[in-house]
């Protein structure tokens, strides 16, 4: 029947083999086949179809899905690719399959999400979706009360204007910055523009979860956050692209995170 049919990079992401992304890449690369027929892009698959990548059966995923805060470290890469040194998920060495939820740059530190759950990688990252993240960044000049009404105003980088955001300066060389969109290398880019050079980067927020572990360690969200992210996750599925409406207005910063760290044996990453 047609309800149970489900696109194909809809069924890869939610077995936990990858993100909708990595999904539509596999696919255009024709290494994903459907009952041994390599498909189109937007391919449907049912419950009876036999959906394997690069030979391997895929199988519907069965049980809790993965939720990991991590504090990744300066120097661990943020990509699936196994034959990456110093990748994260070989970093993380979880007992299951999981992949980063977007990005940070090898020279920064602090929080990214690990998951299994390819659908939340696709909300989450969307452009037009606004969803906050906050850094503190530390630079190489004395920040002037300029550069602070500069990079919250925008900054033409990469073709095009980045959108207004939050920043406040911490101290002589340090600021905080709440982005709601996600360019490459988007704030060294800003900075480096208005002729300042990033010392260290670290991101300490993404929407509604705050890193409060040690870097090198992971948590679990708990189900009290992961209720929360996707209350806030799916109404902003509708905004358009560039706008920012009322309700994803940046938050103050110095939200507190919802739980704290415990030094549980389950919260570890390999020795």
């Amino acid at each position: 029947m047609e309800e149970n049919l489900k696109r194909l990079n809809k069924f890869l992401g939610e077995t936990g083999y990858c993100s909708r992304r990595e999904a539509d890449k596999l696919i255009e690369e024709g290494r994903v086949t459907i009952n041994g027929i390599v498909p189109e892009m937007g391919t449907k698959v049912s419950p009876d179809d036999e959906v394997r990548v690069d030979g391997k059966l895929i199988l519907e995923k069965r049980g809790k899905n993965i939720y990991l805060a991590f504090n990744k470290p300066v120097g661990i890469e943020c990509t699936t690719n196994l034959d990456t040194p110093n990748n994260i998920v070989d970093y993380i060495n979880y007992p299951k399959r999981i992949f980063p939820i977007g990005r940070l740059d090898k020279a920064s530190e602090g929080l990214i999400f690990m998951t299994d759950d390819g659908d939340i990688v696709n909300k989450i990252l969307r452009a037009r979706n606004n969803h906050e993240k906050e850094y503190t960044v530390t630079v190489n000049r004395p920040i002037t009360d300029r550069f602070i009404e500069r990079m919250g105003n925008g900054v033409p980088i990469l073709d095009t204007v980045t959108r207004k955001c939050k920043v406040e300066q911490v101290s002589k060389y340090i600021f905080k910055i709440i982005l709601t969109q996600g360019l490459n290398r988007q704030i060294r880019r800003m900075c480096e523009y208005l002729g300042y050079e990033v010392v260290a980067l670290k991101r300490i927020r993404i929407i509604n979860i705050s890193l409060d572990i040690p870097v090198g360690r992971y948590r679990e969200l708990t189900e009290a956050e992961i209720t929360e992210l996707n209350q806030l996750i799916a109404p902003s599925t509708k905004t358009e692209e560039g706008s920012l409406p009322k309700e994803n207005a940046p938050r103050p910063f110095g939200r507190p995170a919802p739980t704290r760290y415990t030094n549980r044996s389950d919260d570890k990453r390999k020795p």
